[in-house]
């Protein structure tokens, strides 16, 4: 298990939520403050909000990716497809493992939204929770992505 896996992994035992566990793993790299970034990804734990939709760990990933390779000439058509390609080739990766990247399928739940209120983080939490895998797997996703990203700018 690489450091910044077990870092994801160690922040959501800590009781940071799926987003902020990922995406703050990473601040050395975006170049963000810790509680800056926490702030940023705190929106997205629950698959957004608790709405059960695009999975938290997932989201980070996306974010961490705009930040470090996303565009920002609104129209550049040929930029966007590139990193909307980079995007889409994140989530293919995450669903080939776990076969979605939507919060509720992940999760097995029925419903579509659930309550705001989170979950009390207990061991029993964390023992029947498979979060934790969704994080350290999104954060391997991450690596080797900069990884590759740095190999070809070489």
């Amino acid at each position: 298990m690489s450091e910044k896996e077990k870092r994801a992994r160690e922040l959501f035992r800590s009781g940071y939520n799926c987003a902020q566990s990922v995406f703050c793993t990473f601040c050395d790299e975006t170049g963000m403050k810790f509680e800056d970034a926490l702030k940023l990804s705190s929106s997205f734990g629950g698959g957004m909000g608790r709405l059960r939709e695009v999975c938290g760990a997932v989201s980070a990933m996306f974010m961490i990716a705009g930040i470090l390779y996303g565009y920002t000439s609104p129209d550049n058509d040929e930029i966007k497809a590139r990193h909307y390609a980079l995007i889409q080739e994140l989530a293919e990766k995450f669903k080939q493992k776990y076969d979605t990247i939507i919060c509720r399928e992940l999760l097995g739940l029925e419903e579509k939204q659930d309550s705001p209120i989170p979950s009390k983080r207990t061991q029993e939490y964390y023992k029947n929770r498979p979060c934790e895998n969704f994080i350290g797997f999104a954060a391997q996703i991450v690596e080797e992505m900069i990884a590759q990203k740095q190999k070809s700018d070489s």
